[in-house]
């Protein structure tokens, strides 16, 4: 068994071509399972709240279904056919179905392949930037992670602390061994990332007496410090800040979009991320070089 194995890892290790093609199809069938958690993460969270606030009330909890990521199967929200082994191939099955339930031929939306096929492009190249190593094996995580958020965050506006704090803690337990910085500018990246947005959070209410983001930004920004340090939390932010105003008034410019909706900024927030993951060094170099000629 532990030959085979060997056997696998030294063909991995030493063919990236081979290695590239698994981490696709690996990423295609974890995209699958995120659209669950993307999906279902959120219910759980309702009903959850629901809960907590009868308990609190004193009211006696109603008899509920269990509604995990496993449990119900999933199904047909029309007709509630259940979708078996062969309907759940990703990307492929969709293909085949034609976008289409088999059972009422009610149509499939084109967002869960579009995740599947952005989850196996993303590990794939996550693969080939780092190949065959620990750190490749924790980008996928933090990739996985980022993907998700960015989808519950669209449909939301939450960016669920069942995703973000572990993904914190795991940044600080990668940096121990200086993953992508040492642990000490990753415990200060995780710290400065939190208080930032807390602080613009803060200010921002005073002067316009609204909210401007949500605490779950706050713990996503703390996570992606904790994952590169702190020297990269200004790259982070302005890029996260650039892209959310250029997308913000391309909606409200293009699509109609109203000034006073709600737009994310977990998305953009999770963009600049992946970017730090791929080249945050160089990106920060880059845009600092940048902001130095526009002043000089």
């Amino acid at each position: 068994m532990f030959s085979g194995f060997t056997e696998i890892s030294n063909v991995l290790q030493q063919n990236s071509t081979i290695f590239i093609t698994v981490s696709v199809v690996l990423g295609l069938m974890v995209g699958s399972f995120l659209n669950v958690v993307i999906y279902r993460l959120p219910k759980m969270m309702e009903r959850e709240w629901h809960s907590n606030c009868l308990e609190l009330q004193g009211k006696e909890l109603p008899e509920t279904t269990k509604y995990t990521l496993a449990i119900p199967r999933s199904a047909c929200p029309t007709c509630g056919h259940m979708i078996t082994a062969i309907e759940n191939i990703p990307v492929i099955s969709y293909m085949l179905l034609k976008g289409k339930c088999s059972g009422c031929k009610a149509a499939i939306s084109m967002r869960y392949p579009l995740i599947e096929a952005l989850t196996g492009i993303a590990i794939g190249l996550v693969s080939w930037k780092f190949g065959y190593t620990s750190t490749t094996f924790f980008a996928w995580i933090f990739t996985f992670a980022l993907i998700t958020l960015t989808f519950i965050d669209f449909d939301t506006q939450l960016l669920p602390d069942d995703i973000t704090l572990p993904l914190l803690w795991l940044g600080l337990i990668f940096n121990l061994n200086n993953g992508f910085t040492d642990i000490k500018s990753a415990v200060i990246g995780a710290v400065a990332g939190y208080l930032i947005l807390w602080s613009i959070y803060w200010l921002f209410k005073l002067i316009r007496g609204k909210e401007g983001m949500g605490y779950g930004d706050f713990k996503l920004l703390a996570a992606i410090g904790a994952w590169f340090g702190w020297q990269l939390l200004a790259t982070v932010i302005l890029l996260s800040s650039v892209l959310g105003a250029v997308i913000g008034i391309s909606l409200i410019v293009f699509a109609n979009r109203g000034r006073e909706v709600p737009m994310p900024f977990g998305p953009f927030l999770a963009i600049a991320g992946i970017a730090a993951l791929f080249s945050g060094p160089q990106l920060a170099s880059y845009i600092g070089d940048f902001i130095l000629k526009l002043f000089i």
